[in-house]
Parts: C-alpha cells; sequence; structure tokens
C-alpha cells in the first residue's frame, strides 16, 4: 500500500520545482526512475498499457486524424504516378523542392534514436533507458517517410530498382559518383541496422507480453516475435553480445548518414552548397531536430500513459541540454557560412549569403529559421524552462518548424538564382507539395500511436534492470551512512 500511494503521487514528489516548493533541488539530483518502483510494479504498468488498458478518446482522436493524412498522402502519390514530378512546383533552375527538403528533414528527425539508442548505451548512460524503446521506434517511422521522396522525385519511381547494383544482361552499374546513389545505400544501411537494433531490443519484451496475454491469438503473434524466448543464461548471454555489436555498427551510422546527405550538396559547385562546414553541419542538425522531435512526443506521452515515474525530470533536462549544445553547433554553423562567403572573397558566395539573408526574396524564412533555431532555444538555458513541460513542450515544436525551414533556405534560395541573371526563378509549393508533405506528417503519427497501442513503448527489462541497480546503489549509499554515524543523504527530493 505504502508504494501505490507513492506512485499515485508522483508529480508532487518528483517536480518540486513545478510545484513551487522553497526547495529548489538541481534535476541532475533526480533518480532515472520514481519512488516506489519495483520489479512487479514496472512489469505491471508497462505491459498493462498494451495488454490491458482500454483505447481512450484522444489515442483513437489521433488515429483518425492521422488516418486522414494517410489517406491524403496515399492519394497524392498516386496522382503523382499518374501525372508526374510536374504537379509540383519544382522548375527550372529549381529542381529540388520539397521533395529533397522533406527527405533531409525526415533522415534528420530518425538521429537521435539512434544516438540514444547505441552512442549513449556504449558509455554507460543508464538514462537512455526510459527513452530509447520510443526514440528507436521514431527513428524507423522518420526513415519509412524519408524514403518516400527520393524514390518519388526521380520521376519514374517503378524503375528505381536500377539504383541497386544487381548483375544484368547489359553489364550496366549505377553511376556510384552519384549523390543519388550515395543516398541509396546510406538510407537503406541506416533502416537495416535501426530495424535490427530496435527488433532486438523487444525479444525479452515481446516474451514478457506473451506469457501475460490472456487472448489466445495475442499469445501466438508475441510467441512468433519472441523467437522462443525464454530467459535462459544463453539467452542473455547472446543478447547481449548482440546487442553491443548492433550498437557498434550503428554508433558511425550516427555521423556517416548525414554527413552524407551533406555531402550530396557540398559536393557541388552552386554557391551556398560548397562547403566543407556542411557533413558536421548537417551532423549537428539531425541530432538538434531530433531531440527536439522526442520532446514533442514523449511529453505528451509521459501525461497520457503516466509515465512519470519511468520518464522523470532528469530525462526531459537531460534532453533539453542536448539540445541546447547542439543548437549551439548548428549556430555555429550559421556563422561559419557567412564567414566562409565573405572571406571566400567570391562574388558568387558573397551574392547568395546576402540574398538569403536580407537581400533576395527568400529572406523571411532565413530570419524564421535563426529566430526559431538560435533565439528562441536560448530559453533552454534557464533550469526552470527545461523542467517546465508545457513550455519545452512548444520550444521542441518551434525548432522543428525552424530545422524544416533551415532545409529550406538551403535548397530553394540557393538555386532560384542562378549564375545568369537570365536564369533566374522562383519556387513556389503547390497543393500537392503540401499534400504530400501532409500526408506523410500523418503516416508518421499513425504508425506511432499504433506502436504505442501494440507494443511497450519503454523497455520493460531495462526498467528492471535499472530497479535493480537503484535498489543496489540506494543500499550502498545506506551502509556507507551507517558506517559514518550519519544517516545516508537522500537520493530523492
Amino acid at each position: 500500500m505504502q508504494s501505490q500511494s507513492q506512485t499515485t503521487s508522483t508529480p508532487s514528489t518528483i517536480d518540486p520545482i513545478v510545484v513551487g516548493t522553497l526547495t529548489r533541488p538541481h534535476p541532475e539530483t533526480f533518480k532515472v526512475i520514481g519512488p516506489g518502483e519495483d520489479y512487479m510494479s514496472v512489469t505491471a504498468h508497462l505491459s498493462d498499457a498494451v495488454l490491458k488498458r482500454p483505447l481512450f478518446k484522444g489515442w483513437m482522436l489521433g488515429l483518425f486524424i492521422s488516418g486522414l493524412g494517410v489517406m491524403l498522402m496515399t492519394y497524392s502519390i498516386g496522382y503523382l504516378l499518374a501525372k508526374g514530378v510536374g504537379i509540383w512546383g519544382i522548375n527550372i533552375p529549381v529542381g529540388w523542392g520539397f521533395d529533397i527538403i522533406n527527405f533531409v528533414w525526415w533522415i534528420g528527425i530518425g538521429h537521435a534514436g539512434t544516438f540514444i539508442s547505441a552512442v549513449l548505451l556504449l558509455v554507460q548512460q543508464d538514462w537512455r533507458t526510459s527513452i530509447n524503446r520510443f526514440a528507436e521506434a521514431m527513428t524507423l517511422f522518420a526513415v519509412a517517410c524519408a524514403g518516400l521522396f527520393p524514390a518519388l522525385h526521380t520521376g519514374r519511381p517503378w524503375l528505381d530498382y536500377w539504383l541497386l547494383p544487381y548483375p544484368n544482361t547489359m553489364g550496366l552499374w549505377p553511376q556510384f559518383r552519384s549523390p543519388l546513389e550515395w543516398d541509396v545505400f546510406a538510407v537503406s544501411t541506416y533502416a537495416t541496422t535501426s530495424l535490427l537494433f530496435w527488433y532486438v531490443g523487444l525479444i525479452p519484451d515481446l516474451a514478457t507480453l506473451r506469457d501475460r496475454a490472456t487472448f489466445r491469438p495475442l499469445q501466438i503473434v508475441y510467441g512468433i516475435g519472441s523467437l522462443g524466448w525464454r530467459g535462459a543464461a544463453m539467452h542473455w548471454q547472446r543478447y547481449h553480445a548482440a546487442y553491443l555489436i548492433l550498437a557498434g555498427l550503428s554508433t558511425p551510422l550516427v555521423l556517416s548518414v548525414h554527413s552524407i546527405v551533406g555531402l550530396d550538396f557540398a559536393a557541388s559547385i552552386i554557391p551556398g552548397w560548397h562547403s566543407t562546414i556542411f557533413p558536421p553541419y548537417f551532423v549537428a542538425g539531425a541530432i538538434f531536430s531530433g531531440f527536439a522531435m522526442v520532446l514533442t512526443l514523449g511529453i505528451p506521452m509521459r501525461k497520457w500513459y503516466r509515465l512519470e515515474n519511468y520518464i522523470t525530470l532528469r530525462h526531459i533536462d537531460n534532453c533539453a541540454k542536448l539540445m541546447i549544445v547542439t543548437g549551439s553547433i548548428v549556430t555555429y554553423g550559421y556563422a561559419l557560412e557567412s564567414f566562409f562567403a565573405w572571406y571566400s572573397g567570391d562574388e558568387f558566395e558573397i551574392f547568395m549569403d546576402q540574398s538569403r539573408r536580407w537581400s533576395g526574396p527568400y529572406w523571411w524564412s532565413w530570419n524564421l529559421l535563426i529566430l526559431c533555431n538560435c533565439i528562441i532555444p536560448l530559453l533552454l538555458w534557464f533550469p526552470k524552462v527545461r523542467i517546465n513541460m508545457p513550455l519545452l513542450w512548444v520550444i521542441a515544436g518551434i525548432v522543428n518548424v525552424g530545422m524544416w525551414f533551415e532545409r529550406f533556405v538551403i535548397i530553394v534560395p540557393s538555386l532560384h538564382r542562378d549564375f545568369l541573371p537570365s536564369s533566374w526563378g522562383m519556387f513556389w509549393p503547390t497543393f500537392w507539395d503540401w499534400s504530400l508533405f501532409i500526408g506523410t506528417l500523418g503516416f508518421f503519427t499513425f504508425l506511432f500511436l499504433m506502436f504505442c497501442r501494440t507494443l511497450p513503448v519503454i523497455s520493460i527489462f531495462e526498467m528492471r534492470e535499472l530497479v535493480h541497480q537503484e535498489g543496489h546503489k540506494d543500499a550502498v549509499k545506506e551502509a556507507h551512512g551507517n558506517e559514518s554515524g550519519h544517516p545516508a543523504a537522500p537520493t530523492t527530493p
């Protein structure tokens, strides 16, 4: 009974800064799991959210709206295949429009999942445990949305298999010096490794759902997915070995995938693109937008599924701090772009930089991205802002918008004014540009809502391991306190 009362009073127990008490401990002093949690409560809470919780109105409304988005996306793709890419706003000289903008934006969103799952695992950060599962799912769904755009923008997507190096009677091979070919290998490798990493992490939890399910079809489905997992010592040994290998394979992808996307631009001679800063600048921007999406999804999910004991203020605060770091790198990249243009002495680079910022017709987009990505995120330097859930959610959404405009500024203003003034043109998105983009937003949301309904959004077995680790830490602190003759300092506020 005591543990239940502690669990239900979580918000007032672990959020003293929000409540407004006089004592304001720093969020880093918070434990990675709330008080009163044990093996049974963790398993019951996280598995019952899938097996026993009835459908609630918010989830059904979200599924309905996102389903409309999926229908819009399907119709837009069908009309595109029937009519061709001429229904988009692309033209000469702006041959890349919303297709590549959305591709780069979606790929970037998925980077936080890989960073949380692989990099933080290798550096043994235990706070990743509560957010890695849904961040990995976010990565897969974002890559699924991103992969649509390179396939569709070729104009004849039914011939996209030509991009694969398969043996053929003509002896023809893809042009490996083409950035489009680089994207094929980067995205396919990224998607495959992320899927394997996500699925391997799910196997013990699928076995838990199999054992706790009472509906026979669910037992069969989860049993097939768990691959006969019994929790034997040999299973755990092989699991940890495979998980560590996949983490090692995934870690270079954090740097390589978006570096390759950045090289799609940097390898050209177009003013505004030909810059060596693009690969690291793109990686930082990807992680920046990825963590913004983690907070955009995680904060409402934390509330709706009552996960305050598992996604604590420490997780929220750490994600916001990583946004500060990556956002600062992105801001530095913006400054370097202007510096490189000025220092190069190239009149075309200088003209493009000035056209982007104030003299061109798209000056408003550059100023909007500076506001969203550089100025508003400065609020995250204040600890109170980092643990204010509504305000932090709004800031994360603004960053997502700003990072989309960053891709817009990179692509459209750099293309619409060519070397010859006679070739200048304007890009205006059509209804079909917007419909496909909005449709992918609905597709992403639909997949995420279905994931929340059918699989544990937080790793059950890793949370049980965390309960054991935190209990051991508390026992050690209590023992040291007794040896010194003083009571141990409380580990939770």
